[in-house]
């Protein structure tokens, strides 16, 4: 990475939110990855402007990080500056039934949060493993609930630097994705809008959904969750069980056994391990059914 550039962007953030050559094992909850050439994390909307606009005018490479819950990082690195939005993780109460998160905020705390002020709508959320900003880019969803049924508004910083509110409509929300994805701009919080509900119907959804995740999920694993796209007309899950791939194993890397949709790290696993079980998959479930899964793991740095 070009020194400048580290020295453009030193002068923006302070030196305990300054690290070179991070290692991102410790930011993923796949647990491998490789160091990044710079890792930041802005305390605040200000340096978070300033450090986007450096970035943008040096064009130099980037990646913005929230819970590293859907992220597959190269054994080799990154060589470029992750944007770390961990200090964004503020939960406020607007009014009734309206609640603000910054972006760097995990779905499970804002579930809490809302479920503690008797607000329902959440709970599908509650269990997935990552932040709200991630999840406006994707769209995240789980148990018949998506994002897009419970946004009102999204702050960002667009590609061009200004700071910009975008209503849910304005976000385009589809099947794991948003008008933002692959756009460079970046959440900054986001507005939720729920309902009054009843405590013990919400404690107790939130408590079904929660065994429902431990009875299916491997959960006792790292792993980035579902690894694959639902496909139309299909459950990727299936389709890999029935290619004969339950279980199959690249180094520490495999196939849950108990839920075919996750690529697991049995403890000792690579990035590579774990790409070649994902590439293995994709292969064979293609030759046995003509179906190309598309993974929801994005990939950062090189891999073979």
């Amino acid at each position: 990475m070009n020194s400048n550039i580290i020295d453009d962007l030193r002068q923006y953030v302070s030196e305990d939110n300054f690290i070179l050559n991070e290692k991102m094992s410790r930011h993923t909850t796949f647990r491998t990855g490789g160091p990044a050439s710079l890792f930041i994390s802005p305390a605040d909307i200000s340096e978070l402007k300033k450090v986007m606009e450096c970035l943008r005018t040096s064009g130099a490479e980037f990646f913005v990080l929230g819970n590293g819950s859907n992220l597959l990082v190269s054994d080799s690195g990154y060589d470029g500056v992750v944007v770390s939005l961990k200090h964004f993780s503020d939960i406020s109460y607007e009014n009734e039934v309206f609640i603000r998160a910054g972006a760097g905020t995990l779905n499970s705390a804002i579930a809490t949060f809302a479920k503690d002020r008797d607000l329902t709508g959440f709970e599908f959320a509650a269990g997935i493993p990552g932040t709200i900003g991630g999840a406006m880019v994707m769209n995240a969803g789980a148990y018949d609930g998506e994002m897009k049924q419970v946004v009102k508004e999204v702050l960002v910083i667009s590609p061009d630097g200004d700071l910009k509110t975008l209503s849910c409509e304005e976000m385009g929300f589809g099947y794991r994705t948003s008008f933002i994805k692959g756009k460079n701009y970046v959440v900054v919080s986001v507005l939720i809008e729920l309902e009054k509900g009843q405590p013990e119907e919400i404690a107790a959804k939130m408590a079904d959904l929660a065994q429902r995740r431990r009875d299916k999920q491997p959960l006792e694993y790292p792993s980035a969750g579902s690894t694959f796209k639902r496909p139309e007309g299909f459950f990727a899950g299936k389709l890999i069980e029935d290619a004969g791939l339950r279980g199959y194993t690249v180094g520490g890397a495999c196939v849950s056994e108990k839920h075919c949709g996750f690529v697991v790290n049995k403890g000792s696993a690579t990035s590579s391990d774990i790409y070649k079980v994902i590439d293995d998959v994709r292969k064979k479930v293609h030759e046995s059914y003509g179906v190309l899964l598309e993974p929801e793991v994005i990939m950062l740095g090189r891999f073979a």
